[in-house]
């Protein structure tokens, strides 16, 4: 039953349309306040505005909410109401539930009666539409235009799958920041969405106001007056299970050796919300040893908070979205460590993480390169006229069937620049698969790239010969 929630506009709205903007994260948050402060939905009172907050973590009840992070209040001013989605349908999960469409017009009546909707058209604003909670939603409003927003690198990259007619029909623009500047997202190109900016100037005023808000923040007040001059990013990796927990140690342990090679003293250690302790204490024994002074900021903020409040002169992760951010909004130098290797442990290679970690092992320095001092500058071009040709091509080997008109320029590019230093981008299998420049070249490979019936007869005797294990 869907629960309860709180509204500065009780009974049923007057107004002619109503808006559900879906967020999981205070990054996502943020980009939806910027787009609603940019006009991007329209004058304040042309709609009824709803924020759905979602808590997608395995364990919700041991997360911590959205509506707990510091500077979230601010956000949520944007809007008219905020509706708990965990509780609405407990006790499913918000990542596994999706009603069957056939029963959607039994969900949307109970949900226009427990929000209030009455017949009121509904746009929906959601987060990755292939998945839930955003699926689940286009599902229950099945007569609802969608919009999509990006708070990430992944909208550089393809689709995850292909999205049924149904639904990719309906997606009217995807929201997305500048993060590299100039570079288009190739996310949801294949059903010809118009990708739209969300402005930089309205993202960072935004930011500016999470930043006051957690100006009164003691555990955060005191790192900004020890002067951190560089900032190290986790992920959690090991939860996504692309590191081993001891990989994921030594990962941060290489970030923090590596400021302070390049001259850094004083250091804060931004760890991912569900990340385990003892990352943090490998990573303060480090520092003892080097003689330097670190924080471990586990204060429920944004990393771009820290930035506000900080001001730091290098921030340092592995693909961490983060990084973009600190260069692009704040002219802060950024580099990268680790993202080599990840580049042969992501499985399969259609991986959503591949476009995030190439881009940024493209374009960002490495730490341990030699190329990143404390007095140099570590954010030059991002050369995106080379890096959008690199990311169309991984994107089209990772998914060839949505994007085959990207065929001709993937192999172009790779006839031209595959090689010692691009190698790592590709997998010599995937190129073979797709009889691409740089795959294998026998009898065996050519047949099966041009006989239908070969490559069927052979995926006929591969599961036989697996059937037989």
């Amino acid at each position: 039953m869907p629960a309860p929630h709180h509204s500065t506009h009780p009974g049923r709205c007057s107004r002619p349309s109503v808006q559900i903007f879906e967020v999981s994260t205070l990054y996502g948050a943020a980009t939806l306040a910027a787009s609603v402060d940019a006009g991007q939905f329209g004058p304040r009172d042309a709609a009824r505005r709803i924020l759905l907050v979602t808590t997608n973590a395995q364990t919700p009840e041991a997360a911590t909410g959205l509506a707990a992070m510091t500077g979230f209040d601010r956000l949520a001013e944007r809007f008219d109401e905020i509706i708990d989605w965990n509780e609405a349908i407990r006790p499913f999960h918000p990542s596994t539930w999706a009603p069957l469409r056939d029963e959607s017009p039994m969900w949307e009546r109970m949900f226009r009666h427990a929000w209030q909707l009455g017949d009121a058209p509904v746009e929906l604003v959601v987060e990755s539409v292939h998945v839930s909670p955003a699926k689940a939603l286009a599902t229950i409003f099945s007569g609802s235009a969608v919009h999509v927003y990006a708070d990430g690198l992944m909208s550089y990259g393809p689709t995850r799958e292909r999205l049924p007619q149904w639904l990719g029909c309906r997606i009217q623009r995807l929201l997305h920041l500048d993060l590299v500047p100039g570079l288009a997202p190739l996310l949801l190109a294949e059903h010809g969405v118009r990708p739209e900016i969300v402005p930089a100037g309205a993202f960072k005023e935004v930011l500016g106001e999470l930043g006051e808000a957690a100006a009164g923040q003691p555990e955060l007040a005191g790192v900004a007056a020890d002067g951190p001059s560089a900032v190290l990013l986790g992920q959690y990796l090991a939860a996504l299970g692309i590191l081993t927990p001891e990989e994921e140690e030594e990962l941060h342990v290489r970030m923090l050796r590596g400021a302070v090679a390049a001259g850094h003293e004083c250091l804060v250690f931004k760890p991912h919300p569900t990340a385990p302790a003892r990352y943090s204490h490998v990573l303060e024994k480090t520092a003892a040893q080097a003689g330097v002074r670190l924080h471990v900021l586990n204060s429920p903020v944004l990393a771009e908070t820290v930035y506000e409040r900080c001001r730091p002169a290098l921030v340092v992760g592995c693909f961490s979205t983060a990084m973009l951010t600190a260069a692009t909004c704040y002219g802060i130098d950024i580099a990268r460590v680790g993202t080599t290797p990840l580049l042969d442990r992501l499985t399969p290679y259609q991986n959503s993480n591949r476009v995030p970690v190439t881009l940024v092992d493209f374009v960002v320095p490495d730490l341990e390169g030699g190329a990143v001092g404390a007095e140099t500058a570590a954010w030059t071009n991002p050369r995106t006229d080379e890096l959008a040709a690199l990311l169309r091509t991984v994107g089209y080997c990772m998914q060839a069937k949505l994007h085959p008109l990207l065929r001709e320029d993937a192999v172009a590019w790779l006839d031209a620049h595959l090689g010692e230093d691009t190698a790592r981008y590709f997998k010599r299998r995937r190129l073979t698969a797709l009889a691409l420049p740089g795959g294998g070249t026998s009898v065996r490979a050519r047949l099966l790239r041009s006989s239908p019936s070969a490559r069927w007869a052979a995926h006929r005797i591969r599961a036989a010969q697996r059937a037989l294990r």
